[in-house]
Parts: C-alpha cells; sequence; structure tokens
C-alpha cells in the first residue's frame, strides 16, 4: 500500500511539474491590434516554439522550471526579448505583450524598378520589381542590392515571372515582360503583393518559371487613413511627390483609395535624361452583402523620359559614363532626340464571392488601351528628281558618335595625317552633341531649294487595345486539402506605325526608304507605300511603316495542394491556346507581294505541369524541391521576322520548351533564417531576332539586315545562399551567394533577311533570305549581368525607431552579348563559297574570345528614422549607392558590323577599333532620400 501511495506521489509531482506554462496575448504596441503568427519561443530550446492565433494569444506548456528568455518574433517587428521565472507546476500568465513595429520606408516597388530597368529594346532588362515582395533574404537583396547591375536571378529576364494585378495578368504579348511604368509612382496602392518564388504553387495562375506576383488594389484591404511623400534622387528623376487616402469600409459597405503622384527632373545620372511623369489612382469597393464585393480600378501613369546611349569605349575614354549621343542643344536648352513615351491607363471591374466559408470565385475583367512612343531622328530625307521622277539624295548622319566623325576612323583611313584625327578628336571632346542648329539650317536650305525636309523627329508608335477576363476558383476540401483553377480569355489589337512629330523647320517629308533599293534596281529609293508612292507626309502623319497584329489568348491552370503535418505537396497543369495574324496597311516596294493585307494566322498551344514537395524535418529544418515542364508560344517579337516590312514569319517556328526543377534546404528559428538551392532549367527551340548594318555578307557585300536566330536552346545551372541572423534584438547580419552558369547549349540555325534586288541576290540571297545553317554558339555565355553575385551586410535597428545599415556587394562573371553572324559561315567564307585565303584559324579562334567584363565591389549604406507624434507618423529614409563611386560596365554587346574573318581582323588590329563593342556602364555615386506624414 505504502508502495502505491509513494509511486502515486511521483506520478503526481511529474504531471505537475509538466504542466509549467506560460501563456499571454501579443499586440501591436502601436495600433493595439492582435497579432497573429508571432512566434514565442524558448531561448535556446528547439523544441519550445509556439505561434499566436488570430486573436493574438499563446501558449507555452511544459517549460523547464527556472528562469528562461522568451523570444517573440514576427517580421517588421523588433524582435522582443522577455526574462521569465518560473516554478514547478506554475502556470504563467504574462499578459499583454507589445511589439513594436520598425516603420521603414524602403526603396518600394516602382522608385527601383524605374531606376533600374532600362526598357529600350537593346539593353538587358532585370526583374527587381518582381521581388520586392518577398521575405527571404536572398530575393530582396536581388531586388535592392543587385538592381543596379543587370543582375538576373538565375540568368532569366522577367519575361520568366508572371505579374498579376487582382489576378489580372499584365505581362504584355509582344515580349512577354511587364511594363512596369503602367503603374509607376503609385507605390503606397501597390505594396499589398503575394509573391511565389519559382515554381512553387499560385492561388491564381500557373505562373512562369521565376515566380508569380499579385498586386491586390481591393480598397476595403488598404489601412484607413492617408500618407504624404515627398522624395529626391539623382537617378532618374530628381523629385517625386506622392498622396494617398483609403477610407477603410465604412458602415454602408462603400470603401475608396485615392492616389495621386509625380515625378520629374530635367537630368538624371546621365545627361539629358529628363524625367515627366504622373501617375493617378482609384479603387472603389461596394460590399453589397456578406457574400459579394465589387470593386472598381482605375490607374493612369502617363510618362516621358530621355533616353541614353551604349557607346563604344573610344566614346567613354574621351566623354566619361554620363555621357549620351542622343541629346545637343536648341536655343540654350537640352534636348534629347530619344524620348521614351507610355501612356496605357488601365480599367478593372472584380467581382469577389464567398461562395462558402471554404470556397471563394473571383472573376475579373480588365481593359488597357493607349500608346507607346520611342521618338528618334530620320536624317534620309530625299526629293524627286524631276527628269526622271527617282527619289534622288539623301541627307548626313547627324550622330555625334557617327563612326566618321570619331578619331578612330580619321586613325585607320588617314594613317600619314594624325591632325585630321586630332582635330577629330578635340571636335568631340569639346562638343561632340547632336547640332540641332544645322538641322534646322540644312532642312530650310532645301526648302528655299524647293525641295522638302532632310532631317526630321518621328516617333515608332505601338497603340494597343487589350481586353482581358478570367474567373479564379479557391476551395479547401478539407485541412489538408486545397484546390485552385482559372479560365482566362485576352485579346488584343495592336496598330504600330511611324509618325512624324517635328519637321524642324520643314514643310513636307518624303515617304521613301533611301537606303534600300527594289529589285528592278530603280536608282534612289525604295517605295514604303506602293499604294501611295511618292506620298509628302507632314507632321502627326503616319509614314515608313503601318500594320496591325491580333492576338487571342485562351487557357487555363488547375491545382491541389496537399498539407500535412509531415509534407506539403501541390500539382498543378494549364493550357493555353495563343493566336497571331498580322494586317499589313502599306504595300512595301522591297516586298511588294506579302507586305500588305493580312497574313498567315498563327496558331500555338502550350501546355504546363509541375509539381513540388516540402518535407519537414522538424519544425526548423525542411527540405523543398519543384519540378516543371512548359511549352509556351514565343512572343509576338520573336515571331515575325520584319513585322515592319512584311508578312513573313520565322521557319518552322514551334512552342518554346522549358525543364526546370530545384531543390531547397530551408533553415528558421528565432535566431538564424537561411535557404540553400540548387537548380536547373533548360531552354529549347527559342527564337532572337535583331536589326542592324553589316559590311561583309556573301563577301564585301553591305547591307541592313535582320539577323534571325532559330532553335535557339540555353542552360542555366546555379545555387543561392541567403542567411539572415538576428545576432542581439537590434542587430541582424546577412549574407547572400548567387552563382551560375548560363549559356548556349546547342549551336543553332542562322539566317538573314534584307529586300529582295540585284545586290543581295549576286550576294547570294534567294528572296531576300541567306540561310547559314548552324552557327557555333555552344557554351558561349548567356549575356544579362553578373552570373556570380555576393553580398555581405548588417541592420542596426533601434527600439527608439531609427535604423541604419552598409551592404558590401561583390560582382563578377559578367560577359558580353554575342554577334551570332560572326559565328556563322559567313565569317569565314567568301562570295563564291569558299574559305578565305588568308584565313587564320589561331586568330579568329582569338578574335571571337567572349569579352568577360571586369569584377568590381559596391558599397551601398541605408538608414532612417520615424516619430510617432499622437495618432500621426513622421519619418525619412536615405540611401547611398556606391559609395566609393565605382565605375563598372552593366552590360554590351558586339557590333555585328564586322560580319567576316577581314572586316574585324582590319578592324581588331587598331589601337582604337572603328567598330568597337558597345557598353552600358552603371551609375556611379547616387542617392536617395524619402520623406513621409502619415495619418
Amino acid at each position: 500500500m505504502k508502495k502505491l501511495i509513494f509511486l502515486f506521489g511521483l506520478l503526481s509531482v511529474w504531471f505537475v511539474s509538466g504542466q509549467n506554462s506560460i501563456t499571454g496575448i501579443v499586440l501591436d504596441a502601436n495600433t493595439d491590434d492582435a497579432l497573429q503568427n508571432v512566434t514565442v519561443s524558448v531561448a535556446r530550446n528547439n523544441n519550445k516554439e509556439v505561434v499566436t492565433d488570430a486573436s493574438g494569444a499563446f501558449k507555452l506548456t511544459n517549460v523547464a522550471a527556472g528562469t528562461v528568455d522568451i523570444v517573440f518574433t514576427k517580421d517588421g517587428y523588433s524582435i522582443l526579448r522577455m526574462p521569465v521565472t518560473i516554478a514547478d507546476g506554475q502556470a504563467i500568465d504574462l499578459g499583454t505583450i507589445l511589439l513594436k513595429k520598425f516603420v521603414q520606408e524602403d526603396v518600394t516597388l516602382i522608385t527601383l524598378t524605374d531606376d533600374e530597368l532600362n526598357d529600350d529594346s537593346t539593353a538587358a532588362d532585370n526583374i527587381s520589381g518582381l521581388l520586392q515582395s518577398s521575405r527571404d533574404v536572398f530575393l530582396r537583396t536581388a531586388a535592392f542590392e543587385f538592381g543596379q547591375t543587370f543582375f538576373r536571378v538565375r540568368g532569366l529576364d522577367s519575361e520568366n515571372g508572371t505579374v498579376l494585378i487582382n489576378g489580372i495578368e499584365m505581362n504584355k504579348s509582344f515580349n512577354g515582360r511587364p511594363q512596369w511604368s503602367n503603374w509607376g509612382g503609385l507605390n503606397d496602392v501597390v505594396r499589398n503583393q503575394t509573391l511565389t518564388n519559382g515554381l512553387s504553387a499560385s492561388d491564381y495562375t500557373f505562373g512562369g518559371i521565376l515566380g508569380t506576383t499579385n498586386i491586390n488594389t481591393r480598397a476595403s484591404e488598404y489601412r484607413e487613413g492617408g500618407r504624404v511623400t515627398y522624395s529626391s534622387s539623382d537617378r532618374s528623376y530628381t523629385n517625386r511627390i506622392m498622396a494617398t487616402y483609403s477610407s477603410g469600409l465604412l458602415e454602408n459597405g462603400w470603401a475608396y483609395t485615392i492616389s495621386a503622384g509625380r515625378r520629374w527632373g530635367e537630368e538624371g545620372f546621365n545627361d539629358a535624361t529628363f524625367y515627366d511623369a504622373n501617375s493617378l489612382f482609384v479603387s472603389v469597393e461596394k460590399q453589397l452583402n456578406d457574400k459579394h464585393s465589387l470593386n472598381f480600378t482605375g490607374i493612369y501613369a502617363p510618362n516621358r523620359r530621355g533616353l541614353s546611349s551604349a557607346n563604344t569605349q573610344e566614346v567613354y575614354d574621351l566623354k566619361g559614363i554620363r555621357y549620351n549621343e542622343f541629346w545637343g542643344y536648341q536655343d540654350g536648352e537640352k534636348r534629347n532626340s530619344r524620348v521614351r513615351r507610355v501612356i496605357e491607363p488601365i480599367l478593372m471591374l472584380n467581382h469577389y464571392w464567398d461562395i462558402s466559408e471554404n470556397t471563394t470565385l473571383n472573376t475579373n475583367v480588365a481593359y488597357q488601351f493607349g500608346e507607346q512612343g520611342r521618338s528618334r531622328l530620320d536624317f534620309g530625307g530625299t526629293d524627286i528628281d524631276p527628269g526622271s521622277g527617282f527619289p534622288i539624295g539623301n541627307a548626313a548622319n547627324p550622330s555625334p558618335t557617327y563612326y566618321q566623325k570619331l578619331p578612330s576612323y580619321f586613325r585607320r583611313n588617314f594613317p600619314d595625317n594624325p591632325l585630321l584625327a586630332f582635330q577629330a578628336q578635340e571636335a568631340f571632346v569639346n562638343d561632340g552633341q547632336i547640332d540641332w542648329q544645322a538641322l534646322y539650317i540644312a532642312n530650310q536650305n532645301n526648302l528655299v531649294a524647293g525641295g522638302n525636309a532632310i532631317n526630321i523627329v518621328y516617333e515608332d508608335r505601338t497603340d494597343d487595345r487589350q481586353f482581358t477576363a478570367n474567373t479564379i476558383l479557391n476551395t479547401a476540401i478539407n485541412d489538408n486539402i486545397t484546390l485552385s483553377g482559372n479560365v482566362n480569355f485576352t485579346s488584343l489589337v495592336s496598330e504600330n506605325f511611324a509618325e512624324v512629330t517635328d519637321l524642324l523647320g520643314g514643310t513636307g517629308y518624303l515617304d521613301v526608304d533611301p537606303f534600300a533599293s527594289d529589285l528592278a534596281n530603280e536608282p534612289g529609293a525604295v517605295q514604303n507605300d506602293l499604294n501611295n508612292p511618292n506620298r509628302i507626309v507632314t507632321e502627326g502623319d503616319r509614314f515608313r511603316y503601318n500594320f496591325e497584329i491580333r492576338s487571342n489568348t485562351i487557357g487555363g491552370f488547375a491545382q491541389a495542394q496537399f498539407k500535412y503535418r509531415k509534407v506539403d505537396f501541390f500539382l498543378a497543369g494549364s493550357v493555353k491556346n495563343t493566336t497571331y495574324q498580322r494586317e499589313g496597311l502599306y504595300r512595301n516596294g522591297g516586298f511588294p507581294n506579302n507586305s500588305f493585307g493580312k497574313g498567315e494566322k498563327l496558331s500555338f498551344t502550350g501546355f504546363g505541369a509541375k509539381g513540388g514537395l516540402t518535407y519537414k524535418l522538424t519544425g526548423r529544418h525542411l527540405f523543398d524541391f519543384n519540378a516543371g515542364y512548359v511549352t509556351r508560344a514565343p512572343s509576338i517579337r520573336n515571331t515575325f521576322s520584319n513585322s515592319r516590312e512584311n508578312n513573313n514569319v520565322v521557319p518552322d517556328i514551334t512552342e518554346e520548351k522549358i525543364t526546370s526543377f530545384d531543390a531547397s534546404y530551408i533553415y528558421r528559428s528565432p535566431i538564424v533564417k537561411a535557404r540553400l538551392t540548387g537548380y536547373y532549367t533548360k531552354m529549347q527551340d527559342a527564337n532572337e531576332i535583331s536589326f542592324f548594318f553589316a559590311d561583309g555578307i556573301g563577301g564585301d557585300n553591305q547591307a541592313f539586315i535582320q539577323e534571325i536566330l532559330q532553335g535557339v536552346d540555353r542552360q542555366h545551372i546555379g545555387g543561392e545562399l541567403g542567411i539572415e541572423a538576428q545576432i542581439t534584438s537590434t542587430i541582424k547580419l546577412k549574407g547572400v551567394a548567387s552563382v551560375g552558369q548560363y549559356t548556349f547549349a546547342n549551336n543553332p540555325n542562322l539566317f538573314v533577311t534584307t529586300e529582295d534586288n540585284v545586290d543581295t541576290r549576286a550576294a547570294g540571297f534567294v528572296d531576300g533570305k541567306l540561310d547559314f545553317g548552324q552557327v557555333a554558339l555552344k557554351d558561349y555565355k548567356i549575356a544579362g549581368g553578373p552570373q556570380r553575385a555576393f553580398s555581405l551586410g548588417f541592420e542596426y535597428r533601434d527600439p527608439d525607431y531609427w535604423w541604419f545599415g552598409a551592404t558590401s556587394n561583390f560582382f563578377s562573371n559578367a560577359y558580353i552579348d554575342v554577334s551570332p553572324l560572326q559565328r556563322s559561315s559567313n565569317f569565314y567564307t567568301d562570295f563564291d563559297g569558299q574559305v578565305f585565303n588568308d584565313y587564320d584559324p589561331e586568330l579568329a579562334r582569338e578574335l571571337l574570345r567572349q569579352e568577360e567584363f571586369d569584377s568590381y565591389m559596391m558599397v551601398n549604406l541605408i538608414g532612417g528614422k520615424s516619430w510617432k507624434l499622437g495618432d500621426y507618423y513622421v519619418g525619412f529614409f536615405a540611401s547611398i549607392n556606391n559609395v566609393f563611386d565605382k565605375e563598372f560596365i552593366t552590360g554590351g554587346f558586339e557590333q555585328g558590323r564586322n560580319a567576316n574573318f577581314r572586316e574585324l581582323r582590319d578592324d581588331s588590329a587598331l589601337e582604337t577599333r572603328v567598330f568597337g563593342n558597345r557598353y552600358w556602364y552603371g551609375r556611379g555615386r547616387t542617392y536617395f532620400l524619402n520623406v513621409y506624414f502619415r495619418f
């Protein structure tokens, strides 16, 4: 009996001691709102960790007796450590615990994207905007620290990521990329984002292999109150002001948010790169009842900006990295000839239906319309010979960096007269800009002689009208299984034409192409529209080219997600049919039989399948695997070989194929969060189309060509590491590494096209086409920013709401974009198809070696402070990028002008090449300052 009593006593002591518990409720220190998903843990005890529920409550059980540190952590809040002494059998209620939020003004979505994303079609783009909603330290660093270097996550550009607004896809059909400037300057209202990384599951769409970003503009989900912000910078714009107000959900079921902004500056980092942009946003929601709600969103963000040029090293050495060839003084003001203009309003209506507690249906319609324009000088003006009736004459190239104006040209062609090179150098160094006055004078002189303008400014225009509709279903079958799916439809009508914007003092301009000739070798020029020959156009008229492209897409996706205690996994599939058709509105003289009217209707069907699995070894150690196979339609840009002049499409064109997988180890604790990922992506059957003037086509011939690279395969393989450690409640360390190898994986086919005439037929062209077969690109590196990037930094966040940080970033293994034509048979064969008699394979190998840019390191500083004044908040944020003003190349390309061995050999032998590689240099030291008032 005594033994039983003793045993019962021991069990009672064990039971009581095992019930040591700590409870409490966690609230926001500023708003007193309950905080859900706060991690509450016992320091240095990996097994004691819980999260707060929707009311902010938590309970830790089986806490060992003694003094322990209870740690409270949540993204965006200061870490709180609370020492607690607990005895055996004791239950402690900590009551209310207040967490302080760091009010950090970041460089936000549109600020960075506008600064770093050059949407000139010749520039490498980056994906900064896709990544900034991520809490992952690697992706945040890629967005904020690596964006200024043209860095691409996994070597992929933004067409591989899908951007949605309220479930409506925003990627353009023309090139597959999102047009970030369509909602530029609206930082306050595009913060509500949901990001899925890579191939992971999305509740809205199948997405791209780079991930999916959904921007939520539902009015009732904005925080009630207002905000006014002023920013100053020397990157793209110099000033920015924004104002936003949200009503919150009113008692009558209405909610609204309005936001307006302006960004402007006469000059950014590069010379004459002005900025002029306005933004307006309206979102209005009406909750019809507890199940149905309607939301209207309108976005209007017109913007204009001056573009900058890619230059040869000769030009940079003479003028520096801020130099821009596109401008000159007119009446004492800087005038940029290359202006990028976008006006594409977005109207959207969304219906939200809570069918049941576990099922929702979101139906959306959107209409986007407007215009994009890119201006440039045209110097090919001609007149009609009164005797023959043929066009005659054309003007000189006004570009200050035209090769015949630079010192290298005179050193090559007049080596015995160094004075000419010296005079050219002095003229370029002392001026080196467009002479607008000379263009006006030339036009006026020709006008006096009874002629037309020989120099004008025109815009390449794209006017799109796009309608989109979709419906998205999400339903939770039970606590473990969730199903998602959508059906979507898009219809696009895209008008493409050139428009005269400034006759520069002239009265008319002859609509012909003076740099081409037709098959009959008529002297002078080719008619841009044979249906209206020798037409004289004036300001506001369309000319040069005029066509429409119609595109329709219909598709859908389905997805099932399964979540269990140890394993989560998902499976998803998609199908999409895409059609394109070009209709020419001009009959081009170079292609009289296949330029006017409707061309062939093209149809592509893409399929996608992907899946992923997460194995939770413990709450802190996770293993994640994703794999997918996708086929997709080529973009409009890479489908038509020369859409401005004819209906031709890339021969044997087919869907692109993508195979991708990744594997990650993830560690997360209250102190350390880390992710190590390895990835592999293979892209097959892609096309690339380029346009340029080449010397040495089919021997010694010259031509303006369209270069079509067909059946391109690429391989992307590498690893990512991101780790951050909360060393103390105020100090955080972070480290990031990206190591990749992105290469061409095959030798694709290459052919070039141009006008069909006597000269091109003599060079071997058949019906305007010359096929070079396979081009030797296998194992060449893919251009597009550094393939290796490393970052090490720290942040200090004081409980009194001030903070600062610094990062050191190292970049290497960035490469020039190589010329495929120089790696084709054209490089070593003469017009008769025989190898050049002076061809040197060893020298050729050296000439064709891909240039690797120098590695470099940059240091960035960041900091800010905020104050709470009653119910109001005031704060500022500041950053300095590239503190030590390091000069570095972010990208570049080989000029295709030297198309064969002899041309490239002779040019490369010069001390300064005439047709050297062209580069983009990154910005030097720049700053950004943001001040805000929130109420």
